[in-house]
């Protein structure tokens, strides 16, 4: 039977593998932009279909944002321009 490996371990080896870096990097965006319109929708006491509502969407398009949405094409020009996707929500009466 094979011996098991401490979690530090399992993730060292996947993070080694070619793309890993950046697939983890594009998780964590997707991840973290969702994170942020769910608590920004929950300050205002909004439900999904409220916020879909307001932005002229459906409910299960809201869900699936705040589950991770996907933003594949800033990701492929930013890895395509080398840079990093790097995105900020500001409340409007700080954005310029």
């Amino acid at each position: 039977m094979a011996e098991r490996k401490a979690w530090s371990d399992k993730r060292a080896e996947i993070m080694s593998r070619p793309g890993a870096g950046a697939a983890y990097e594009a998780a964590r965006i997707r991840f973290e932009l969702g994170e942020t319109v769910r608590r920004r929708r929950e300050e205002l006491g909004l439900t999904q279909a409220e916020l879909a509502e307001r932005a002229g969407l459906k409910q299960p398009a809201v869900a699936r944002f705040e589950a991770g949405g996907t933003i594949p094409m800033l990701e492929r020009l930013a890895e395509a321009l080398e840079l990093r996707l790097s995105v900020q929500l500001q409340p409007l009466s700080r954005a310029s």
